[in-house]
């Protein structure tokens, strides 16, 4: 004989209240309603009897699906699991369940996951993997589902957005540098069809002409991808076209590394030859050899932010598209020294 599932009438039977108030407790939208003991008692008992909302049914009487879209372009990336987890957090403490799709950077493959989400009906969207042009746009507008932007944006604006503020990531960066007495700096760059490639690249020359140094567009070596292999090949231009630069900005982390490689297949060492900075502060940026000097992005906060974000742009559709830019941090570690004698 088949176990009857227990109902909200059965939780609302054994703690003497009525069904309304079980279902204001176990949602997290409207839990701050009812009197904490309350809550406990009505908590404790749905745990006993195992009883679990249905969802589907909930869904049906609200039409929302209390899921949230999440567009990751690369997973093995180390910034953005920080990122997931900061959404997640804050969605699961408000009755959402995140659902993850990884792109692999490939237009067609975020196609699909836009079209499952919206067969899905999920209330919101999290955009991690967008270019300055997206193809994707719109279709979104289309959709008409609130949607945020995470780590990157786009040039049409007008979609709430949480992001790095690389101009100063990439000022702190020279500044850096250019204390230790580096007279001549490369920079290399993201993708330009990005906007943290964009951006950074054009807060390097910024930062350099801010402190009266002659703007070299040379000294900009753009990389294909985030990769280290293209960080590599990005280096090799660079150096070939300058063997006599002391310091290298790269547009993140793995770049970074990437030059690292380049640096020591033609016998020169970091810091003593070529100082080098990433961006990100990635996990085991500290382990690198010699570790990495990087500008520190809190990846986690911006996750945290771009989930409340969307829960306003959900409650509120009405309100205006934000950009909220968080600050980064320089730190200092190994990889960034004053320069050869000679060269300063």
């Amino acid at each position: 004989m088949t176990k009857k599932h227990a109902s909200i009438h059965d939780v609302a039977r054994a703690v003497g209240v009525h069904p309304s108030t079980v279902s204001r407790v176990l949602n997290a939208r409207t839990r701050h309603l009812v009197s904490p003991s309350v809550a406990a008692r009505v908590t404790a008992a749905a745990r006993r009897l195992g009883y679990t909302p249905d969802q589907v049914a909930a869904g049906l009487r609200t039409r929302r699906s209390s899921t949230v879209g999440v567009l990751i372009p690369d997973l093995a990336n180390p910034l953005f699991p920080p990122i997931v987890r900061g959404i997640e957090s804050v969605l699961t403490e408000a009755g959402y369940t995140a659902i993850i799709a990884n792109t692999d950077n490939a237009a067609a493959r975020a196609r699909e996951a836009l079209e499952r989400f919206a067969a899905r009906r999920v209330d919101g969207l999290v955009l991690a993997g967008v270019v300055r042009r997206d193809p994707l746009l719109p279709r979104l507008r289309a959709l008409g589902v609130p949607t945020v932007l995470v780590n990157r944006t786009v040039d049409a604006g007008g979609i709430p957005a949480v992001v790095n503020d690389d101009a100063a990531g990439s000022a702190l960066a020279v500044d850096h540098l250019l204390a230790l007495g580096h007279a001549f700096i490369g920079h290399v760059a993201g993708p330009q069809r990005l906007s943290t490639g964009a951006a950074r690249r054009a807060g390097f020359l910024a930062a350099i002409k801010a402190a009266g140094r002659a703007v070299r567009e040379s000294a900009v070596a753009v990389a294909r991808s985030y990769e280290t292999g293209a960080g590599a090949q990005a280096g090799r231009t660079l150096l070939d076209a300058h063997p006599r630069l002391t310091a290298i900005v790269a547009a993140n982390d793995l770049l970074a590394l990437g030059c690292y490689d380049e640096l020591a297949r033609r016998g020169l060492a970091c810091p003593r030859d070529v100082s080098v900075v990433g961006f990100n502060d990635m996990p085991f940026a500290d382990r690198f050899s010699p570790p990495l000097t990087t500008v520190h992005i809190p990846h986690r906060l911006i996750g945290v932010e771009a989930a409340r974000l969307l829960l306003e742009a959900i409650a509120h559709p009405e309100t205006p598209a934000r950009e909220i830019r968080v600050a980064p941090e320089l730190v200092v570690r190994g990889s960034t020294a004053r320069p050869p004698r000679g060269r300063r």
